[in-house]
């Protein structure tokens, strides 16, 4: 009577290839968390850098140069803008950067110019 069934090396090949398959998805998925939660604190930022650079255009007079730094609360995340006014060649306009930070990690940078109103 012959027995029918894997030997042991041929089990243990499939679950080699089985490990190496899970692991790859493994990898797979932890990048596009990683990627989600990224983007996710990228548009967070631009909402916060867009927020203060509307704020010095309600103000309705021309940003003194300088830097300042303010903290903004967006979806439960702190994130902090350092906003840097400089001057132009034009005296009438100022070139204003809002960089974001996330926990002490530059996120993206906002530039825009201001005029006398």
């Amino acid at each position: 009577m012959s027995q029918r069934g894997f030997t042991l090396i041929e089990v243990l090949v499939a679950l080699g290839i089985t490990a190496i398959a899970l692991m790859a998805g493994l990898q797979a998925t932890g990048s596009l968390s990683h990627n989600a939660e990224r983007q996710t604190i990228s548009m967070l930022g631009q909402i916060c850098a867009e927020n203060e650079l509307i704020a010095l255009r309600l103000r309705r007079q021309l940003p003194d140069i300088g830097n300042r730094s303010v903290d903004c609360m967006q979806a439960g995340r702190l994130l902090q803008i350092k906003t840097s006014v400089n001057p132009t060649p034009n005296p009438n306009f100022r070139r204003i950067d809002a960089r974001v930070l996330n926990q002490g990690q530059y996120v993206l940078q906002v530039s825009t110019l201001m005029g006398r109103n």
